[in-house]
């Protein structure tokens, strides 16, 4: 009885790990030379305490030739800052400054680049209506996809 113990709690806590590692709160996204990101749709979780985006640039353009990022916002709000964003400029990274609209957004990069950010999970609500796109100018009408955040 006394070895089944130690098996039993390994057990519990190897189920438990299990059950914490359900909630979704990571998004790994690639990009490309052809204006594309390797995903319409992403999800997460909304019981997520933060929520991490990961952004993989795998073409080989300069970004300022082929530049991209990740930027999120409400889909009421992803037209309206992406055309901020281009007048925002290359010097911001076509992300304008302050902008309460935008949720998150990574850096602006180039072929071969990769970046990482991290934003509290309470930024998004379950059932919200959420877009992802890049902002580099011109890239957001085919550089755009659903974000949906599950209860």
């Amino acid at each position: 009885m006394k070895k089944s113990i130690p098996v039993l709690v390994g057990l519990a806590l190897l189920s438990a790990g299990g059950l914490a590692s359900a909630a979704n709160c990571s998004i790994v996204l690639d990009s490309n030379d052809r204006m594309q990101y390797d995903q319409k749709s992403i999800e997460v979780s909304a019981s997520c305490a933060t929520v991490t985006v990961e952004l993989k640039h795998s073409g080989k353009l300069p970004k300022t030739a082929m530049g991209h990022n990740v930027v999120i916002t409400t889909e009421a709000d992803a037209t309206p800052v992406a055309q901020a964003a281009v007048k925002a400029g290359a010097a911001n990274g076509y992300v304008p400054a302050g902008d309460k609209r935008i949720i998150a957004a990574t850096k602006m990069l180039g072929g071969g680049e990769s970046t990482k950010i991290t934003f509290p999970g309470r930024a998004l609500k379950a059932g919200s209506d959420y877009a992802f796109f890049c902002s580099f100018p011109g890239h957001s009408a085919l550089m755009r996809g659903k974000l949906v955040v599950k209860p």
